[in-house]
């Protein structure tokens, strides 16, 4: 009799759980394509794996297996072409009796479509990975404020255009957001998140986003 009543909590935890996450689900899209309408931008609730193929050369978008971009806002965002999405992923591990366990990540990204294309370069926190990553030769990028270098960990092949890139007024910027991972490849200048942004927080970092390419220096888009 007890094994059958705790397979029944257990069912029932289960179900509550599938009923609350559609419900929050539900509401997030409903507040999305809310934001949509007031920003003048497109909402798509359905699951696009054709964005990873296009900006899978972006690290934040490279991981894992399975991937997939949703509820994607889409459109001109004060005269640039944005693109907001939710995205996932899934990573694989095996438990202690060998069997394959599937782990889903989830998170949002912000990224503007810029005029020309760019080398890559990623500008992350400095932490604990990157430490262990330079002591095996995966040497940051210095500059001349201490504080950022000891802030944030920056790479690119091309240390000139990080060097143009993270000039004063970024740097500047960047001490002041520091919760922001910056990406720039090909075309692309994107902010990736280690969450889902709610509505709100999807328009103050789109408000980021181009405070950031706001600072890019303009003789960056008139060389030949």
């Amino acid at each position: 009799m007890v094994p059958v009543l705790i397979f029944g909590l257990v069912a029932a935890i289960i179900i509550a759980a599938a009923i609350f996450a559609a419900k929050a689900a539900r509401k997030r899209r409903e507040e999305l394509a809310t934001l949509a309408g007031r920003l003048g931008l497109n909402y798509q609730a359905e699951s696009d794996r054709s964005l990873a193929g296009r900006f899978g050369f972006l690290n934040a978008l490279a991981q894992g297996s399975n991937r997939y971009a949703f509820n994607l806002l889409t459109g001109d965002y004060h005269g640039h072409a944005v693109i907001v999405f939710d995205y996932h992923f899934e990573t694989y591990s095996n438990d202690s009796k060998g069997n394959r366990q599937t782990q889903h990540h989830y998170f949002s990204c912000c990224l503007l479509t810029l005029p020309q294309s760019f080398p890559e370069l990623r500008i992350t926190r400095e932490g604990m990975f990157s430490k262990i990553a330079q002591a095996f030769g995966y040497a940051d990028i210095d500059f001349e404020s201490a504080e950022f270098s000891r802030t944030f960990c920056v790479r690119s092949k091309d240390k000139k255009f990080a060097y143009d890139v993270c000039q004063a007024q970024m740097m500047e910027y960047l001490l002041v957001n520091r919760d922001l991972s910056v990406e720039i490849e090909d075309r692309a200048l994107a902010l990736a998140f280690g969450k889902r942004l709610s509505a709100t927080e999807i328009e103050a970092n789109l408000q980021r986003l181009l405070a950031i390419r706001s600072r890019l220096p303009e003789y960056l888009f008139t060389k030949v």
